[in-house]
C-alpha cells in the first residue's frame, strides 16, 4: 500500500520514520501504510484504531513491538488465536490461527488521534479487505473509535452507543463486539484487566463458531 491520500498522516508517518525514537535509531521504520494480517480464513477480526508512530508504523504490522501489543498478543496466546505471547517483528514466526488483526487507519496519526475525515478515507481498504475474508463472523472492535468504524463498515443504523462487552448483530451475519483498547491508559489503570480481554476473546470465538 502506498496511499497518499491523507497529508497529515503521510507527513507524520514519514517524519516519525525519519527521526525515529531513540531506542529505535537503528532500526529501518515501515513508515507506510500498514496492511491487515493473520489467517485468512479467520472467523474473527480485530479491528483497531491505528498504527503506533513507533509500534506498527516501526514494524509493520498491527499491535506489534509496543507494550499495547504485549498486552493483546499475550491474551491471544492464552485463547489459542496465536503461536507466540510476544510480537517483535514481522519475520518472528508469529501465526494468528482463526483470527486476523487490522485497524480502521492504516496510517498513524499525531496523538493517536485519526479525523473522522481520515477514517471515512480509509474504510474502504478495511471493507475490501473484509470481502476478501469470508468465514468473518464477528468483528471485535477495540474502542469507541474502532466500533464506530465497524458500525459504518456495516451499514448499522441508529449507532449503538460504545460499550464493553457490547454485542450487535447486523444483517450480514457478522457480530460486532465492543472491547476497551488495549492502550496502556486502559491497561495500566486497570479499566482493562487480562482477565476481562480473554473473556472477550473467548466470547468473539463463540460467537465466530456459532456462524
Amino acid at each position: 500500500m502506498g496511499c497518499r491520500h491523507c497529508p497529515r498522516l503521510v507527513e507524520w508517518r514519514e517524519r516519525v520514520a525519519r527521526e525515529k525514537k531513540a531506542a529505535y535509531a537503528g532500526e529501518e521504520y515501515w513508515g507506510r501504510p500498514v496492511p491487515g494480517f493473520g489467517d485468512p480464513a479467520a472467523r474473527a477480526v480485530i479491528l483497531g484504531l491505528a498504527p503506533a508512530a513507533h509500534g506498527a508504523n516501526r514494524t509493520g504490522r498491527f499491535f506489534t513491538g509496543n507494550r499495547s501489543g504485549d498486552f493483546l498478543f499475550a491474551a491471544l496466546y492464552r485463547t489459542g488465536f496465536s503461536s507466540s505471547p510476544v510480537s517483535r517483528h514481522m519475520d518472528d514466526g508469529l501465526r494468528l490461527r482463526g483470527m486476523w488483526i487490522t485497524a480502521a487507519v492504516r496510517c498513524a496519526p499525531p496523538d493517536n488521534k485519526p479525523t473522522p475525515a481520515e477514517r471515512d478515507a480509509c474504510l474502504p481498504y478495511a471493507d475490501r479487505e473484509l470481502r476478501l475474508l469470508p468465514e468473518v463472523r464477528v468483528v471485535l472492535a477495540l474502542g469507541a473509535f474502532a466500533w464506530d468504524a465497524a458500525l459504518r463498515l456495516y451499514g448499522v443504523r441508529p449507532k449503538p452507543k460504545f460499550a464493553h462487552g457490547a454485542e450487535l448483530a447486523t444483517e450480514k451475519e457478522t457480530t460486532i463486539l465492543g472491547c476497551y483498547h488495549v492502550s496502556q491508559q486502559n491497561t495500566f489503570t486497570g479499566t482493562l484487566t487480562p482477565g476481562m480481554l480473554d473473556a472477550v476473546l473467548c466470547r468473539a470465538r463463540e460467537l465466530g463458531n456459532e456462524g
